[in-house]
């Protein structure tokens, strides 16, 4: 398997922590989003949205959207719930995820980080959107320690992705110090150091 990914964005890393936890082997393909690389003939052939993560299986076919990607790596793993109720729950989450909290967390931490634009250039609702999601997540989290259940879960990997990296958005974590403490813990079971 061949993930085409992009090491600054949060969705690329998704598939990464999926595969990494689960001992799926692959291979990185480093993709410069920046640089047009999503766009040329031969990326679009594979994937018509330009868009990474993509992932190419040895039989040639290929998958796009993190979230899809993770919910097809993981089938039949424990980071999938085996009750139906709280696989729902995950995939509420995962759907949350791309709709209120990677629109506005991510696209402030690419104007913001990646792009270095000033402060003035960069749409000033992505704060307040921004504030809104870790606010429903620092609510939510406030008495359980995972999003769904009592272990790790996509959801988990879904929503650490772009969290652990709202500094650089200019979200100040110690404002929501129950998602502060859930970052640390997944970050721990993920083995990750950043």
């Amino acid at each position: 398997m061949t993930i085409y990914g992009d090491s600054i964005s949060g969705n690329c890393h998704k598939v990464k922590f999926v595969c990494d936890r689960l001992g799926i082997p692959y291979r990185w393909i480093e993709m410069d989003i920046l640089r047009g690389e999503t766009r040329t003939p031969e990326f679009l052939a594979m994937n018509p949205a330009g868009q990474v993560p993509t992932v190419r299986f040895e039989d040639g076919r290929s998958l796009a959207q993190s979230n899809a990607i993770m919910l097809y790596l993981a089938d039949g793993s424990d980071l999938i719930p085996a009750d139906a109720f709280d696989r729902a729950l995950m995939n509420q989450w995962l759907f949350w995820e791309q709709y209120s909290h990677e629109t506005a967390i991510a696209v402030r931490r690419f104007h913001a980080h990646i792009l270095k634009k000033p402060e003035s250039e960069i749409d000033p609702a992505l704060m307040d959107k921004g504030k809104r999601a870790l606010g429903v997540m620092e609510g939510h989290i406030a008495t359980r320690r995972y999003f769904v259940g009592e272990k790790l879960t996509l959801a988990d990997l879904a929503l650490v992705a772009y969290t652990r990296f709202a500094h650089e958005a200019g979200f100040d974590l110690a404002e929501f110090p129950h998602v502060r403490s859930w970052v640390d813990r997944v970050k721990a079971d993920l083995n990750l150091t950043s």
